[in-house]
């Protein structure tokens, strides 16, 4: 594993610092229209949460009352992960610091650890975002061989058959064991860039024991049914968390059509910052009022790693900006639909299931 910090090309094209100018207006001009509906968001989606847990209590009894909470549950997990904690921890939900750690700390009450994530998100994911041995984001388990320059094991000649039915062990992986191996395997890429402090190992074991305490252990007091019932419940919506979070995840970077750039020797990257964002992520075409107001307008992904100090209420519009940028200084900008993200993404795992240089002839 490298260990010299990746390096990109200075300085950052002046195209984007008149990017940035123009985005900065558009925002300013925006934000009046904007507000309302960043306030509404930052108290309808724990509301519902809580609501869809209140139910569940209330009226469990009822077995389709009880399986369309927990699955609600699930659904609400992702929900408020796009529209409040992902801003959160950006610092842009409030303009009040304060308050944006509170919102960030909801993540810790739906079962995934904030600090390490944020660790990994912002000095990791977004810092380094499909470079090898420093995007967290791609480096889940050995199992998967998402860039094409990694160690091919004899096992990722399978891959493309067997991840799609472990994708869906996603957050159950998440909330079991990675957050404890990021804590506790000091050669975790987290530990390259941090120094875990002794309360957050508290903190971690605390919120833990509290997630699994109201989604497993008061619902089967409350109600008393058997725990096989509970489980089946519980299993059903991190289940359902973990299939609308990877459509989320896996469009945006890990496919044929993004670039996964290497650093050289002495860390030195092919890219400027600006221009290797805009070969490794790409945009989702498919677009509703489904998905920017309840999916955090998670399609416009480009606009995000440009500008992650933006609101994503204000995406759209960035987005139309940045294409005519594109096409004016003549940018890359790549999108496609989301079926034709995954397919590609599918692709992506054909192509480096094994040694191209080797079995080439046999894909």
């Amino acid at each position: 594993m490298t260990t010299n910090l990746p390096k990109y090309k200075r300085p950052v094209e002046p195209e984007f610092r008149r990017l940035r100018k123009e985005v900065d207006t558009l925002v300013k001009r925006l934000e009046p229209r904007k507000k309302p509906l960043i306030k509404l968001k930052a108290v309808l989606f724990p509301l519902l949460y809580v609501t869809a847990y209140i139910m569940l209590l209330v009226f469990g009894e009822h077995p389709w009352v009880f399986y369309l909470s927990y699955l609600s549950m699930g659904l609400l997990i992702i929900m408020n992960f796009l529209n409040l904690i992902h801003d959160a921890v950006h610092g842009v939900v409030f303009k009040n610091t304060t308050l944006n750690k509170i919102y960030l700390h909801f993540f810790d009450l739906l079962g995934a650890n904030s600090y390490i994530w944020k660790i990994r998100h912002i000095r990791l994911h977004h810092s380094f975002p499909n470079i090898m041995n420093w995007d967290s984001d791609f480096e889940q388990s050995p199992l998967v061989r998402v860039f094409p320059h990694a160690k091919a094991e004899k096992f990722h000649r399978y891959q493309h058959f067997y991840l799609p039915f472990l994708y869906p062990m996603y957050l159950f992986n998440w909330l079991l064991v990675r957050d404890f191996k990021d804590f506790f395997k000091k050669d975790t890429l987290v530990h390259k860039v941090a120094k875990i402090p002794r309360i957050e190992y508290v903190k971690l074991f605390v919120f833990k024991i509290l997630f699994f305490a109201y989604t497993l252990v008061v619902p089967k007091l409350v109600l008393g049914l058997n725990w096989g019932i509970i489980l089946t419940g519980w299993i059903l919506m991190v289940f359902t968390a973990s299939i609308f979070s990877l459509v989320v995840l896996l469009s945006p970077h890990a496919n044929t059509h993004s670039e996964f750039p290497q650093p050289d020797p002495e860390g030195n990257l092919p890219y400027s910052w600006f221009k290797h964002q805009l070969v490794c992520t790409n945009d989702v075409t498919n677009d509703s009022f489904f998905i920017r107001f309840f999916m955090g307008s998670f399609n416009y992904h480009i606009a995000h790693h440009l500008f992650p100090d933006v609101h994503h209420a204000f995406y759209p519009e960035i987005t139309k900006l940045l294409e005519a940028f594109a096409r004016e200084h003549d940018l890359p900008y790549s999108k496609q639909s989301l079926f034709q993200s995954l397919r590609s993404h599918y692709q992506l795992l054909r192509q480096n299931a094994v040694d191209m240089n080797i079995f080439e002839e046999t894909m």
